[in-house]
């Protein structure tokens, strides 16, 4: 007799999708995240939080620009300040008084970042190359794979850790996020075709150590809101990988639990990257939400849309705020360069981000040239909104059938 999926109870506040708005004959949607700490309306741009922070940035400002969720790294936290204080201080939100959702991602990309030393770049350009041991010019290889789990060095003091499917479930159960991610391998685009092969085989056997590990956790949490867990899709740049990984992990169920969502994982060939998300989202099942992780430029964004992804969170509007680097809708540019020194102008005509309403560019080419810290507050408040906004903007085309236009005009303006 087939195994079912046991439900989770009322009490349980559980964790489901629905979809409001479509766009005919195509895989754009908007719809509803409804999670125990709140409803995300999708699509939605995920602000990143790495270690329960925006850095710079207060939690009440990053609720004012408009941001629905915030996305923890599982990975930092174990190492600093460690799941268990993070648990003892009422779970991620409450510890971060962050009042809406929140997710964490499993630790699987520090396979990448760590591994082969690439960070935060995963829409690459591979030029041709395959091996299965790249490694980033002038980095060293501080996580090595196996098909139990990962060993790693600490980038905070070299110490060795271990992380396997199990480890991961329990961290970010102590976590305590909202939507959590399945431990995954995450390898780079010049990895071999066999490598890939292996990888999706592995990250599929991880996923079903993962749901069982969930299922078991989750009976524990007497009294707790519930967690709900996304399983990661991988593959690389191959279709018939990527279409296989998502319908496995689709059917999976262990102990009567199946993926309440799921991640497209892994590197990317930006001008692909549309392409892979239509292979994935055609396999996975439409009662069920999809987040792309670590993609944030606008046009990529437009290019997931169109192909049912619902959710996304990425570093970049953060990092490069900090870098002096502006998002707008006519294209960016850096704030620290001369012809700003004396600008009277917002970021932005017309952005209605506390930065733009209230500062001009000469006073932020004076913070940046003076290297004031309320530099990197005043500029992440205004990437990060630029980015919830435009989601926002998306997906309120989708509602009125007015996609095609707005994304023809905002690129039109956007890639000049």
């Amino acid at each position: 007799m087939p195994e079912t999926i046991r439900p989770v109870t009322s009490a349980e506040r559980p964790f489901y999708y629905e979809q409001t708005a479509a766009l005919e004959g195509r895989l754009a949607r908007a719809g509803v995240i409804h999670t125990p700490h709140g409803d995300i309306a999708t699509p939605a741009f995920i602000v990143v939080g790495t270690a329960a922070t925006v850095k710079g940035v207060l939690p009440a400002d990053i609720a004012a620009l408009g941001a629905q969720a915030i996305l923890a790294n599982a990975y930092h936290l174990y190492l600093q300040p460690g799941p268990d204080l993070v648990e003892q201080g009422g779970g991620l939100a409450e510890f971060m008084a962050w009042p809406g959702p929140t997710f964490t991602d499993s630790g699987g990309f520090q396979v990448l970042s760590q591994g082969a030393g690439f960070k935060k770049v995963l829409a690459m350009d591979t030029k041709g190359l395959a091996s299965d041991d790249v490694i980033a010019p002038g980095k060293d290889r501080l996580a090595l794979v196996d098909d139990d789990g990962v060993d790693f060095r600490s980038f905070r003091d070299g110490s060795k850790h271990r992380f396997t499917p199990e480890v991961s479930m329990r961290i970010q159960h102590q976590l305590g996020a909202d939507i959590i991610f399945a431990f995954d391998e995450c390898t780079t685009l010049m990895n071999t075709r066999p490598y890939q092969e292996r990888s999706v085989e592995r990250t599929q056997a991880w996923a079903l150590r993962c749901l069982g590990e969930h299922r078991r956790l989750t009976d524990q949490r007497v009294g707790k809101p519930y967690q709900a867990l996304f399983g990661v899709v991988q593959g690389a740049q191959f279709e018939d990988l990527r279409r296989m990984a998502a319908r496995d992990l689709a059917a999976s169920l262990v102990d009567g639990q199946a993926f309440d969502g799921f991640g497209l994982g892994g590197a990317l060939e930006k001008e692909n990257l549309g392409v892979i998300c239509r292979w994935i989202n055609e396999e996975l099942p439409a009662d069920k939400p999809r987040h792309l992780l670590g993609i944030s430029e606008p046009e990529d964004l437009f290019a997931a849309i169109e192909q049912g992804v619902d959710t996304f969170d990425c570093v970049n509007p953060s990092r490069t705020a900090r870098n002096g680097r502006v998002y707008t809708s006519q294209g960016k540019y850096n704030v620290d360069t001369l012809p700003n020194k004396r600008s009277f102008t917002p970021l932005e005509d017309g952005c209605d981000c506390y930065t733009c309403t209230h500062h001009t560019r000469a006073y932020l080419h004076h913070l940046a040239r003076s290297k004031e810290l309320l530099f990197y507050t005043l500029m992440t408040i205004h990437n990060e909104r630029f980015h919830v906004r435009l989601v926002d903007q998306i997906r309120a085309s989708i509602g009125d059938g007015s996609f095609d236009d707005f994304r023809g005009d905002f690129l039109g303006r956007y890639l000049g």
